[in-house]
């Protein structure tokens, strides 16, 4: 090896890293496996021991880190030795990622990646839907592996690391439903509605009349029979259409996990649709993964592999739109860990079920998604990434003025066996 020396002599401080070389020789950075305070909590930094199977791979990762990580991991270029694995590597990394980013090469590629975001999330009609279905209209037998019985690919609310998957999930459709006040046959409006948990609990909790839009084919006729098999078929209807197509009014509009599809030059048109589609006493709930600091850019293998157009806003980007459209803020949650208990559960579960998504899937696409959700699962620990839930409303008597009535209409759902 000749030029990933000298980056990793820098780079790896806490932990230690072995290279296998196809020659088989060892190159060891680091001092060894140590406990350091990191984002506040103490962490360990692991002993990662890595194998090349070819000479270009370490240009390769000198020049794109993320991206060549992934894609060696993904194509078999690169293994793990001595009990360690991909997640330990990415830990690894994430515990050091700001010395990587000092380097004179990194800065230039982050500069030029942050220039061109725009074009990258550049998420007309048509395309965006596209672009969304490359995530979503994988079989939905992949996800039954391991989801809960819900079906709810998003981040469930957990009073405790210990609530479990299904329950913290059944708790965030008792908070969302809470938040919106929905009383018997008022309309809904689901945006990006997936398998239809929250469209079917709104009708059988609340007595809502649901339109669910999703421009995934696939999961919308999945989320039809979820719906008709849960006896709500006749109040709950999803509909094959981009939020921008949609014309009508309803009381509330709900929106979970969809703004990361939408891409930051079309937020303002995101929250117009929003504000149009309200009654005049409408509310609207937004919930979607946000960052912690400025804006930034999605990285290059989410990029192309798992989000294309995707990103995770600042709350600068987020209130800049809002401020535009005359709607009220009327409250705004941070959770701040929820997402990596949601993420340690759903990789847990994969894991044990990595044989039989092999068997549906391939090994590539197996090693895609293990580098996802390690990825997704530190970021939300140590990382920058948390998730938003933003009220809205055109006046600002749309919802108390206190969030009491949050908390009693939680315990009103639970008490009826929702």
């Amino acid at each position: 090896m000749f030029l990933l020396p000298k980056l990793l002599k820098r780079f790896v401080r806490h932990g230690r890293l072995t290279v296998i070389t196809p020659d088989n020789e060892r190159h060891v950075f680091g001092s060894g496996p140590a406990e350091i305070l990191f984002a506040g909590q103490m962490k360990t930094a692991p002993a990662v021991t890595v194998r090349f199977h070819d000479e270009k791979i370490e240009r390769e990762i000198f020049l794109n880190p993320e991206m060549a990580l992934a894609e060696g991991y993904m194509d078999g270029r690169i293994d793990f030795e001595d009990g360690s694995s991909i997640h330990d590597l990415l830990s690894l990394f994430w515990m050091q990622r700001k010395e990587l980013r000092k380097h004179p090469i990194q800065k230039v590629v982050r500069n030029i990646r942050f220039r061109i975001r725009r074009f990258r999330m550049h998420n007309p009609l048509g395309l965006a839907g596209k672009k969304v279905k490359h995530h979503y209209d994988i079989p939905t037998e992949f996800y039954k592996l391991w989801l809960d019985e819900t079906m709810t690919y998003s981040c469930a609310y957990w009073h405790s690391p210990e609530t479990g998957l299904e329950a913290a999930q059944k708790a965030k459709l008792r908070h969302l439903a809470a938040k919106l006040k929905i009383e018997p046959g008022m309309t809904v409006l689901d945006i990006g509605s997936g398998w239809g948990e929250l469209a079917i609990y709104l009708a059988k909790a609340c007595g809502a009349k649901v339109t669910g839009l999703n421009v995934s084919p696939d999961q919308m006729a999945a989320a039809q029979k979820r719906a008709e098999a849960a006896g709500v078929g006749d109040a709950v209807t999803f509909i094959n259409k981009d939020y921008r197509e949609l014309k009508g009014s309803f009381d509330r509009v709900v929106s979970v996990g969809m703004m990361e599809h939408v891409g930051v030059a079309h937020y303002l048109e995101y929250f117009e649709a929003i504000r149009d589609l309200l009654t005049p006493d409408g509310i609207a709930l937004v919930h979607c993964i946000g960052r912690v600091g400025p804006p930034g850019f999605t990285g290059p293998f989410f990029d192309k592999y798992i989000f294309p157009g995707g990103y995770a806003p600042a709350m600068s980007e987020v209130f800049a739109a809002v401020e535009q459209t005359g709607l009220w803020s009327s409250d705004c949650e941070f959770w701040r860990r929820h997402y990596h208990w949601t993420l340690h559960a759903w990789r847990e579960r994969f894991m044990a079920h990595r044989p039989e998504v092999v068997a549906m899937m391939g090994e590539r696409f197996t090693r895609m998604w293990e580098f996802y959700l390690s990825a997704c699962e530190i970021s939300f620990d140590i990382g920058g990434d948390m998730v938003f839930q933003l009220l809205l409303g055109p006046h600002k008597s749309a919802v108390p003025v206190v969030r009491d009535y949050i908390t009693d209409a939680e315990k009103a759902l639970e008490a009826r066996g929702f």
